[in-house]
């Protein structure tokens, strides 16, 4: 049996965690219609006479939407996870410490450093854990997004059930370590944002040349 790991007091700074944009390229309108008709099919709100076909097709979009952008969410997600491990990897002493991607799931999904949280609350999001955690489920079982014609209205409509199962099989698949931000720390950046902080660190080393 492997030697316990013990972390004490040490901070281990992993990888920042950066979010590119999803280039999706959908109205707000859209959404906002989706989730009318999803009241209107479960008879929350009045009918406004549309037709049930028409306003499944309207649901289906903008459940179809969700899940793309979840997908790459994921997709953002999981290359951090990865590039976590091969931290872990390259650091002696973590080699025994049972640390694997599920680790560093459990890290964002339920206790991220206070600034990451900070963060999130003021971009507006938050149910962090449910996004986080359902687009890592998507993204471990799909190579690209599906297309829609190859889902049933079933899953569409109800993809957050599968979601999260498809996380729990995800963190089960792996026996890993539990580890906290007390231990382990990482920052969160917009794509653009962490671009434009690149630019300027590579600027002040040209200035004071100067």
């Amino acid at each position: 049996m492997p030697t316990q790991v013990t972390f004490g007091s040490r901070v281990w700074e992993l990888p920042p965690l950066i979010l590119y944009p999803f280039n999706e390229h959908l109205p707000p309108a859209s959404l906002l219609e989706s989730s009318k008709a999803a009241l209107m099919l479960s008879g929350l709100i009045p009918d406004d006479g549309t037709e049930r076909e028409v306003l499944q097709r309207r649901l289906l979009a903008g459940r179809y939407a969700e899940i793309r952008m979840l997908f790459f969410l994921g997709k953002d997600v999981l290359r951090w996870i990865e590039q976590c491990q091969e931290f872990v990897e390259r650091t002696p002493e973590l080699e025994s410490a049972e640390i694997h991607g599920q680790s560093f799931a459990a890290l964002l999904t339920g206790n991220p450093p206070p600034a990451v949280l900070t963060k999130l609350i003021a971009w507006g999001v938050a149910d962090y854990s449910a996004l986080f955690s359902r687009g890592i489920g998507l993204k471990s079982v799909f190579v690209a997004p599906p297309p829609l014609d190859l889902l049933t209205a079933e899953f569409a409509t109800g993809y957050h059930r599968h979601a999260d199962a498809l996380y729990r099989c995800y963190m089960e698949s792996q026996p890993h370590r539990t580890i906290d931000h007390q231990n382990f720390s990482f920052d969160l950046y917009a794509s653009g944002e962490y671009t434009r902080m690149l630019e300027t660190q590579w600027e002040e080393p040209q200035q004071s040349s100067d």
